[in-house]
This record gives structure tokens, sequence and C-alpha cells, in this order.
């Protein structure tokens, strides 16, 4: 177990004025934003899929990947007019964490490095932040359907 340097007299009382100019975080307040904003992005995404459903006699399984197109399509709008980013400021993690996070991550690196050309400024720079969620994805889509098709070539499934 690793001891703890002692501080000198100096370094306290440096962290005693940190603590008293430093910024309270409204904690509960930022949660219930999330929340709330998480939460609206989840009714959008149902009301498209019921509309998918209804208007074009998709099943609950069909409409869903329609319906998450469609929220990226939307984040990537929203980010474009600069909305996104103001609902990002506004709600924290409740608009990263769904799929339009995601959407606004692609399409914020693109519009930042669009005077660099389309090849090497958007083409190259486009999935720096989103990359790693695809590919991580796509992998975790490969493990997972191995998985399974183990289980059924053993019949356990």
């Amino acid at each position: 177990m690793c001891a703890k340097p002692k501080k000198t007299p100096d370094q306290e009382q440096y962290d005693q004025l940190e603590k008293k100019y430093e910024t309270k975080r409204p904690v509960l307040k930022n949660c219930l934003r999330a929340f709330w904003v998480g939460g609206l992005f989840c009714l959008v995404g149902q009301a498209i899929s019921y509309f998918y459903i209804y208007f074009f006699h998709f099943t609950e399984q069909t409409a869903s990947n329609p319906t998450v197109a469609t929220m990226i399509f939307i984040a990537m709008l929203l980010t474009g007019f600069g909305v996104y980013d103001r609902l990002g400021q506004f709600a924290g993690a409740g608009s990263a964490v769904p799929v339009t996070g995601f959407g606004n991550a692609v399409i914020s690196a693109a519009i930042e490095h669009r005077t660099e050309g389309f090849v090497l400024g958007v083409g190259s720079n486009m999935f720096k932040l989103a990359g790693s969620v695809l590919l991580f994805g796509v992998f975790s889509a490969f493990v997972v359907a191995l998985i399974k098709t183990i289980l059924i070539y053993m019949g356990v499934i």
C-alpha cells in the first residue's frame, strides 16, 4: 500500500483556496436534464417507429432499422443547423448517449474539416470519433453471431 506524500503548507493553502473558488456543479439538475432530454429522444424515436409501422406496414422488428436511420438523419440536420450543440450543452449525456449522439459525432467532424476538402478533410476525419464505435459494434456483432452459430451447431439452441 502506497502512502500519500505529505503536502507542504503552501499546497494545503492552495487546496483550501481552490475549494473556496470551485464552482459547485448542480449534479441533480444535470441528471434530471439528461434524463428528460434522453427520454424525449426515445419518445420521438418511438413515434417514428409507430409511423413506419402504421403508414408503411412494417412489423416492430423491421421498423427498427429505418427508425434508427431517421433518428441519425434528424440529429445530423440539427447539428448542421447548430441546434444539437446547444441541446448538448443543456442536456449533457442525455444528448450524447442515444444513437443521435453518433450522428452528431459523425457530422460534427465532417463540418469541422470541410475546408480541407472532401477527401482529405471530410473523408479522412469524419469517422475519427465514431470509427471506434463502428469498429467495436461490428466486432461485437461478429462475436455474438459466432457464439450463436456454435451453439446452434452443438444443438443447444
